[in-house]
């Protein structure tokens, strides 16, 4: 077995369809396992480590939100695909809060999913590469590689989305944030679905930074978002 492979943790309760996706997925050098339902997949997540996760929305047992809530208590930095037949928009949100990556609509090609993967492995490959900077946010530090937010009493763990769109604001302190610029560079598409992700990340965020009145993320109409803040250092 090759421990260089990507390793990937498929649940998708359509035999057929879920076999496609494993085959084609090796074929293209990942390590795939398939699960048919949530909870052989949740068991299979808790023994093996893997590099992202390709769930179905609709599974008997444990259907894809539920698992993903469980697996992101565990990690919450594993990147997170869903699959789904559902295209109502209070369904696809429901997986952005949950913090999923990215979302595909049935039916879709394999190329797509493929390069959905790619897209997100090169994101998380370059946090990690990218040399540590810390900001200081009023009585908050953020240290970007670590992903921490500390006040000095206590530390959040941000999840990588958050961390990277508070890293894009913190290089744009009290400046627009360009809202366009933030979806490429965090979503690769400025689609419907990755912009109302985008909301939801910024309202967390906002919470997170909550005991610190001096800091403020405000909705700049039309265009962005700005961070106030008594000048972040780096």
């Amino acid at each position: 077995m090759d421990e260089n492979k990507l390793k990937i943790l498929m649940c998708e309760d359509d035999e057929n369809l879920g076999m496609l996706l494993r085959e084609y997925l090796q074929a293209k050098g990942f390590m795939a396992e398939l699960y048919p339902d949530g909870e052989a997949g949740y068991r299979a997540f808790l023994k093996n480590k893997y590099d992202l996760c390709v769930f179905d929305v609709m599974m008997p047992k444990k259907d894809g939100f539920t698992l993903a809530k469980e697996v992101r208590a565990i990690n919450p930095e594993i990147p997170i695909i869903f699959l789904t037949a559902k295209t109502l928009k209070e369904d696809i949100l429901e997986g952005f809060k949950i913090g999923g990556d990215d979302y595909i609509t049935k039916p879709f090609s394999m190329e797509e999913l493929t390069f959905r993967i790619e897209a997100i492995l090169r994101r998380v490959r370059g946090k990690k590469t990218r040399d540590s900077v810390v900001y200081k946010l009023g009585k908050f530090t953020f240290d970007t590689q670590k992903q921490l937010l500390s006040d000095g009493e206590a530390a959040t763990k941000l999840t990588t989305k958050e961390s990277e769109l508070l890293s894009l604001l913190c290089a744009h302190a009290n400046e627009i944030l360009q809202r366009d610029y933030a979806l490429k560079t965090i979503w690769i598409d400025d689609n419907y679905f990755n912009a109302r992700s985008m909301d939801v990340y910024i309202t967390k965020l906002r919470k997170h930074l909550k005991p610190d009145p001096s800091i403020e993320i405000i909705n700049i109409h039309g265009k962005g978002y700005k961070l106030i803040a008594p000048e972040p250092v780096a």
